[in-house]
């Protein structure tokens, strides 16, 4: 065994993307998107799902069950409010999995028992002790969440875990529900239940935390150092409010820092980027550039003295390798800050071998473009060195485009492609529901290599009448991932030449 892995205790890996993830204003997911999803998450490697909600709506009652039958591979978590009602819509609902449990959930705090249940504290026990004792009948293994635990009293929280852990409750949730808690004060919580509370040596520990002062992750990490053996997340952190602990954060600093942390996970890695791109889409909730491991910026450069380091070196400025994660490597943006040594291997990747003086004609042109506009997009670079080197570089070129678009109907697209080392030109019709995608559809006629269109994303560089789209395309030519980008006022455009350049790079690249 590799001894930087000897020594770590393994910590499972909750899913909840689809319940606590599926909360977020407009994350809704039909019951055949929470398949497809739960079908990823499983392969990502995660140790339990908590699929939906499933006394909240008949559809959210099918999709657990659904999951339940077809995931035998994964534990399936049901969860529930402290009644009895939930509970045996929790317990129906997963009967069919191979392995199961029962989330049950009340208040803990004085703030959540005075002001939302209108209940004494003992009350409160007392159905907390009832119900866990009821999902027990049905469950051999009972998970109790004390919500809002990180604003509760201790002596009221061990009060509360020492009834469910009485009543069979084998797994206990404490969670910073309402991302208030600081780290310190989030890991000595839990190790004071485990200390304090009858029985607490006897069960497993949880944490759930919210992000509504960025310390979900750091919270989560605190947690595992005080005895926590499971933390409950979601892909990209999405959840109510500011989210949850982001699975892919939670996953990479353990793995990172697993030296000093002692624990790991049993995530694959190399599917987080894809996991983390599904999410998004069928949420349609964008990631930020900025974040940490799958955001667009999370490997990408444009300072040149960070390129110039990672082309000599990766590890002098990236402490993960993004291929790893299945991650495309593109860690280098062509902007105002870059060097000659950036612009050289970008060329390089196109196939495209410039001299050194080459490469001192084309630098100038460069950085006028990148003075004026934020980046250089692929297609910018092709054109400039083309016109350099006094031949072109690159294989097709986007001509002329025309679309025809009304408020009903398909739209209708004509585009010429230009095959640049034939010297011929023709034009191709394309038609779809908008006008992007009939452009695409025009232009994929006219590329006829078997390359296929993975994604597009639209970005505006600026604000106002000005603004300017920039387009990037992810295409796949035989197995191998290549992306092209583009910046033009009018937004077709962008998405027309960056999937050509898309398509340049996937023909060209080394």
């Amino acid at each position: 065994m590799d001894q930087s892995q000897a020594g770590k205790r393994r910590v499972q890996v909750m899913d909840t993307t689809l319940r606590d993830g599926e909360q977020a204003p407009g994350a809704s997911l039909s019951p055949a998107q929470k398949l497809e999803l739960a079908v990823q998450l499983a392969d990502l490697g995660v140790d339990v799902l908590e699929p939906g909600f499933p006394v909240s709506s008949p559809g959210e009652f099918q999709a657990v069950q659904t999951i339940s039958r077809q995931l035998q591979q994964v534990e399936i978590c049901g969860f529930a409010r402290a009644v009895k009602g939930d509970i045996d819509a929790a317990v129906k609902a997963t009967q069919d999995a191979a392995r199961r449990r029962i989330h049950l959930f009340i208040s803990s705090s004085d703030i959540h028992i005075t002001h939302q249940l209108r209940k004494s504290r003992k009350e409160v026990v007392a159905a907390a002790r009832e119900m866990t004792a009821y999902a027990r009948q049905f469950c051999d293994v009972v998970e109790f969440t004390a919500m809002d635990a990180s604003r509760t009293g201790m002596d009221d929280l061990i009060e509360m875990v020492e009834a469910v852990i009485q009543e069979g409750a084998s797994i206990i949730n404490l969670p910073d529900t309402v991302g208030y808690a600081l780290p310190g004060e989030y890991g000595e919580m839990f190790r004071r239940v485990r200390e304090g509370a009858r029985g607490g040596n006897g069960v497993a520990y949880s944490a759930h935390c919210h992000n509504d002062l960025g310390l979900a992750v750091a919270n989560s990490l605190e947690a595992i150092r005080n005895g926590a053996s499971q933390i409950e997340v979601t892909i990209n952190g999405v959840g109510e409010r500011t989210g949850n602990c982001a699975l892919e954060e939670l996953v990479m600093a353990l793995a990172t820092r697993g030296d000093s942390l002692r624990a790991e996970t049993g995530i694959s890695p190399e599917k987080l980027y894809d996991t983390s791109r599904m999410v998004s889409a069928a949420m349609h909730f964008p990631i930020a550039f900025n974040k940490p491991v799958v955001g667009r910026n999370a490997f990408q450069h444009e300072s040149g003295i960070h390129q110039d380091g990672l082309l000599k070196n990766r590890s002098t400025y990236e402490i993960m390798d993004p291929e790893q994660l299945g991650i495309p490597r593109s860690m280098i943006i062509l902007g105002k800050h870059s060097g000659r040594h950036a612009l050289k291997d970008r060329l390089v990747r196109y196939g495209v071998q410039a001299e050194a003086e080459d490469i001192e004609k084309l630098y100038p042109i460069f950085k006028e473009t990148a003075d004026s506009q934020k980046v250089v997009s692929d297609d910018q670079l092709l054109k400039m060195a083309g016109t350099t080197l006094g031949k072109p570089v690159h294989i097709y070129e986007l001509g002329e485009v025309q679309v025809t678009a009304g408020s009903h109907g398909k739209k209708e697209a004509v585009v010429s492609i230009r095959q640049l080392h034939e010297q011929k030109e023709q034009s191709w019709t394309g038609s779809a529901d908008g006008p992007v995608q009939a452009v695409i559809s025009a232009i994929r006629q006219g590329i006829s290599e078997s390359i296929s269109f993975l994604d597009l994303e639209l970005h505006s560089l600026s604000r106002g009448e000005d603004a300017r789209a920039e387009a990037a395309v992810t295409v796949e030519r035989g197995g191998k991932i290549s992306r092209g980008t583009a910046v033009h006022a009018d937004i077709v455009m962008a998405a027309g030449l960056a999937y050509v350049a898309a398509c340049n790079a996937a023909l060209l690249s080394m």
